[in-house]
């Protein structure tokens, strides 16, 4: 595939469903609708794959065909920071969820690696880290392709800061970068409220994982409402009341010159995933058009 920025929904959208749309449908539909990126969602899962190989097989073949990216979204049902019985648990969902997305050919299966609860930040920091290293041992094994996404997370008692996600992608070989930044915005109580906010985070990523990491990172993106102790509620891009906006990360993308996979996840789907391409496309010739217009000049 070209390198390129991608959007798509997290999750087949509502529309879909009204058109009593299968599963295998998707990709064309997305295609129609001009997304080329799409996240299965495979929240609710346990230590079994609950689709059928065949089904996802098809839908990789459809994809592949109508040039959407697949990605997959893990079962909620994880905390690999733990007691050990609980850890060993929340690895199998996550194999479970590895095999099926390998099956569909999606190039990473993010999920939620887990919460502090009663340990000390840091010691439940590397229980998580030990139980990746075996997890993506397992993977490897297995001849799974699919690669482990651990995601910046917005809530204060999840494991899950964006130094804490730099970190893993550090000690864990051949993972892959996954930030949320609604997540970050609602963890750091607001914290996106201009360019150079976001730009800050990009810097970090890039000093400390290199350039084709920042380049290549797998977004998720909504507005999202906060309290105190972090993520409330996602909420539509139009919400005049919450951030972050995504015309500040969309320049950002453009002047690091980034390729993400950009998923939706506010309420409307595809509506906002359209929206975010729009608005990326119109910031992109908007910057196009100024340094035209600055190499004339001078």
């Amino acid at each position: 595939m070209v390198e390129q920025t991608r959007f798509g929904p997290a999750g087949v959208p509502p529309a879909f469903r009204l058109l009593k749309a299968k599963l295998v449908n998707v990709p064309s539909l997305l295609h129609e609708m001009g997304l080329d990126a799409f996240e299965y969602q495979a929240v609710r899962w346990g230590d079994k794959p609950q689709i059928k190989q065949q089904d996802a097989e098809l839908l990789c073949v459809e994809a592949k065909k109508h040039d959407v990216r697949l990605s997959m979204h893990g079962s909620y049902f994880i905390n690999l920071a733990g007691t050990d019985d609980i850890v060993s648990a929340s690895k199998d969902r996550l194999i479970a969820g590895a095999t099926a997305a390998d099956w569909m050919g999606a190039y990473v299966i993010v999920f939620h690696t887990g919460f502090y609860g009663k340990f000390e930040k840091s010691y439940a920091f590397n229980v998580c880290l030990k139980a990746l290293k075996d997890v993506n041992q397992t993977i490897k094994d297995l001849g799974l392709k699919v690669k482990l996404g651990p995601e910046t997370m917005g809530k204060k008692f999840q494991v899950g800061s964006i130094d804490e996600i730099i970190t893993m992608c550090q000690k864990i070989e051949d993972i892959q970068l996954v930030v949320d930044w609604g997540h970050l915005h609602a963890r750091n109580l607001g914290a996106f409220k201009k360019v150079d906010d976001i730009r800050a985070v990009a810097e970090k990523i890039e000093s400390n994982l290199g350039s084709q990491a920042l380049q290549n990172m797998h977004c998720h993106f909504s507005k999202i409402e906060f309290t105190s102790q972090g993520e409330r509620k996602h909420h539509v891009l139009d919400e005049p009341l919450y951030g972050p906006e995504f015309e500040l990360l969309a320049k950002v993308i453009i002047d690091f010159k980034m390729h993400p996979t950009l998923i939706c996840e506010t309420p409307l789907l595809d509506i906002d995933a359209l929206k975010m391409k729009k608005i990326f496309l119109q910031t992109s010739e908007g910057k196009t058009n100024v340094n035209s217009q600055q190499k004339l000049f001078f």
